[in-house]
């Protein structure tokens, strides 16, 4: 057991030159007295700068002047200064535990996966409210050129159709309570990405000739899908979805570096990324809100995600291979994943039974 009383071999430097004077240390009462040749010294132990204990390295205690003191034993150092009385903070003890290392970072892991899971979406939200909806349409009109001619080209279905399908809709938006119905730009193309329907911000919604094919132009079931999409501009999931990134892209620039290509490259991310299930899930309330208001049953979008799942894009091996009645639905829905390119459509969901459960429960 050290004594404080004891003095302890240390090196002194005067902070002025770079010379180490030998001297003996000990604690007396609250001062720190340093003797050696041509250093004598009382210091109050309140200003000195005590080195945090470490499992290596040496010794290392400042002066408010400017001097310093250093100690090679690290062992009798720190013997030495708690028989004096100096503890340790609650830091370094910590610091020193690897039980409370592991469970620090445990918690750290927790806070970071809270804070991503509902923190994030949750500012989103808040500081979406407070950007003008004419950034959201600038935004969108960005997005849409990015892939307007790379993944989709004009629409090859009759103008009559078109006509129909756009009337249809708007028929069902107007039953909609006055000033609930946002602006909207419907569009229609033949894409390379399957069926799909999907909405930007600022209200451009793209309606795929493949879609329209696969459900034999039922306009119940489109006028759902696109209820849906509608659900995406009225609650602005896309620019959330691009605050919720950009908080990402800060918070990854601190850590990584150059935030400076995110946003330029905002456009085509939101013509790539994909809604969380929180999002299509209000946007699936949105559909049923249109629906029920237009008098057409919700279970119209069941039959939609039915005819999904049996979707095979034209000239794949699944298409062209003979049924496989046996085939897991997982499979099925983890090749059709693959099939579609744009992750922001509706149809690059999923459509669990969760989904199809609501909507069927919403039509009784």
């Amino acid at each position: 057991m050290s004594d404080a009383r004891v003095p302890l071999a240390a090196d002194y430097f005067d902070g002025r030159s770079a010379r180490a004077h030998p001297v003996m240390l000990s604690l007396e009462g609250d001062s720190l007295a340093i003797e050696g040749e041509g250093v004598s010294r009382r210091v109050p132990c309140r200003q000195v700068m005590w080195p945090e204990r470490t499992r290596h390295g040496m010794r290392v205690a400042h002066l408010s002047d400017g001097a310093s003191i250093q100690c090679g034993d690290a062992g009798a150092w720190d013997a030495w200064t708690q028989a004096g009385g100096h503890h340790e903070s609650f830091v370094v003890k910590v610091q020193q535990s690897w039980r409370w290392v592991v469970a620090s970072l445990f918690v750290t892991v927790a806070v970071l996966a809270a804070g991503y899971q509902w923190g994030l979406p949750w500012a989103a939200r808040k500081s979406v409210a407070f950007i003008p909806l004419s950034v959201d349409e600038s935004i969108g009109e960005s997005a849409f050129a990015s892939v307007d001619g790379q993944l989709m080209s004009p629409s090859q279905l009759p103008a009559e159709q078109q006509a129909r399908i756009r009337t249809a809709f708007e028929r069902a938006v107007a039953t909609l309570p006055p000033g609930t119905a946002p602006r909207y730009q419907l569009v229609f193309r033949k894409s390379s990405i399957g069926p799909n329907a999907f909405a930007l911000p600022g209200g451009t919604m793209v309606l795929t000739d493949e879609l329209v094919k696969l459900v034999k132009g039922d306009e119940q079931v489109i006028v759902g899908v696109l209820g849906h999409e509608l659900g995406h501009v009225r609650k602005r999931h896309g620019m959330r979805m691009l605050a919720q990134v950009s908080a990402l892209g800060a918070v990854s620039s601190l850590v990584f570096g150059d935030f400076n290509g995110l946003l330029a490259a905002a456009p085509v991310w939101l013509g790539q990324a994909s809604y969380s299930r929180d999002a299509e899930r209000e946007a699936d309330v949105e559909s049923v809100r249109l629906m029920k208001a237009a008098g057409i049953p919700p279970s119209a979008m069941v039959k939609f995600f039915e005819l999904i799942a049996t979707y095979e894009p034209e000239g794949s091996e699944a298409a062209s291979a003979p049924k496989a009645a046996s085939e897991p639905k997982a499979a099925k829905g983890a090749r059709r994943r693959e099939s579609s390119w744009l992750g922001i459509a509706i149809a690059s969901h999923p459509a669990d039974e969760e989904r199809i459960a609501f909507f069927r429960d919403a039509a009784r």
